[in-house]
């Protein structure tokens, strides 16, 4: 089997889920998502991959060589096998490597799981100490469980793209929020269950349902007066959805700033000569600044924009108010923290060049974590035996 590391020797020996096998028959975002998480923390990542190949490999793909932008940031790191499931040989190369593995992920649904004969109880029969975790679009309880899914569709159902808005058109957040949110969901999901299988030394089966997780993801700040039964006031976070939050004009150009704490609200007010806002009943308290938050982020809007960018930081940052000026995507490769920090790392990625990574976010003290290799076509089914 071909490993997709090349450049930095593959998966991190050192990292806290060294010696973890994890098993992936996932494509698009959720899963992948989920499963590089894992790999930059030390996890051996073993990808299954149709015969014609994952088909996120040809998205935004200027090389033609199945190894584009989105798919080397979601499989950098893994090693791949080439397996069509429906053929008798390669469904029992498959086996194997699910008998030698700790965790097996997909995002099938259960028609699909059925046909190509991977359910848990197929697989936990040859590997009773498998964490088997199925991310799927819906609980597979609902009526809705054989519906296929995506993030578009999930954002719609789950009230996240209502909650965009107040009151006008729903609208998409332009990241693929919930495939990757979920994702974090299933990689929670399996480290728990990697937890629990260290004491008892049994695997189990784990459902993560995009629907159901994003409509817990939105609940969280959006339930608002239904929280309580019978509801108590409309659904909703009044801060959330105001018509000023958003990226403030200034003189010169756009500023991120949330003034939140009744601390931080003192300071600006006296940064701007209004320190008598402090007092007013309006702003006093973050009840009262709940209540009252469309006529004090106007206020903020009408003032920010008397002054630039870079004066507002000036103050901002020594008064300890939270603000960064907006950056593009592309800002991101000459931000001077994340250069400080070694945000971005480089490799050789063959038959491409040079290429790219934003590393492993967080920081372990004793096991370093960060994959940074790169990917590779998978191999043929004879070479995963």
């Amino acid at each position: 089997m071909t490993d997709s590391g090349t450049d930095s020797g593959g998966t991190d020996p050192s990292g806290p889920l060294a010696g973890v096998r994890v098993v992936e028959l996932g494509t698009t975002f959720m899963v992948p998502y989920a499963t590089e998480l894992m790999a930059q923390m030390g996890a051996e990542v073993i990808k299954v991959e149709p015969p014609a190949g994952d088909l996120v490999r040809w998205i935004a793909d200027p090389t033609g060589r199945g190894v584009g932008p989105v798919f080397m940031n979601a499989n950098r790191g893994k090693r791949s096998v080439r397996l069509d499931l429906r053929d008798d040989g390669d469904y029992a190369a498959f086996l194997r490597l699910v008998e030698r593995c700790d965790v097996f992920v997909h995002n099938r649904t259960p028609r699909s799981v059925a046909s190509l004969r991977i359910g848990h109880a197929e697989l936990s029969s040859r590997n009773p100490g498998l964490v088997y975790c199925a991310v799927r679009g819906y609980g597979e309880e609902g009526r809705y469980r054989d519906r296929p899914a995506y993030d578009d569709v999930v954002q719609a159902a789950s009230g996240l793209a209502a909650a965009q808005t107040n009151g006008g058109e729903p609208s998409y957040v332009r990241t693929p929020v919930a495939d990757k949110t979920t994702g974090v969901f299933a990689l929670s999901a399996v480290l728990a269950a990697l937890f629990e299988r260290e004491r008892s030394g049994r695997g189990q089966a784990v459902e993560v349902p995009m629907f159901e997780c994003m409509a817990a993801f939105t609940l969280f700040e959006q339930q608002g007066g239904y929280v309580y039964d019978p509801p108590r006031g409309p659904a909703g976070y009044a801060r959330t959805a105001a018509e000023h939050r958003r990226p403030y004009r200034t003189a010169d150009g756009l500023l991120g700033v949330t003034v939140y704490t009744d601390e931080q609200w003192r300071r600006f007010f006296a940064l701007v000569d209004r320190a008598d806002l402090a007092a007013d009943p309006r702003f006093g308290s973050v009840a009262a600044r709940n209540d009252n938050v469309e006529e004090l982020y106007a206020f903020l809007a009408d003032v920010l924009r008397t002054r630039s960018t870079q004066e507002w930081m000036a103050d901002f940052v020594p008064a300890g108010i939270p603000a960064m000026p907006v950056h593009g995507v592309e800002d991101l490769f000459d931000d001077p923290h994340l250069a400080d920090v070694g945000f971005f790392r480089a490799a050789e990625q063959p038959g491409v060049g040079r290429v790219r990574f934003a590393r492993f976010p967080i920081r372990f003290s004793r096991t370093p974590a960060g994959s940074d290799g790169t990917t590779s076509e998978p191999a043929a089914p004879g070479e995963a035996r």
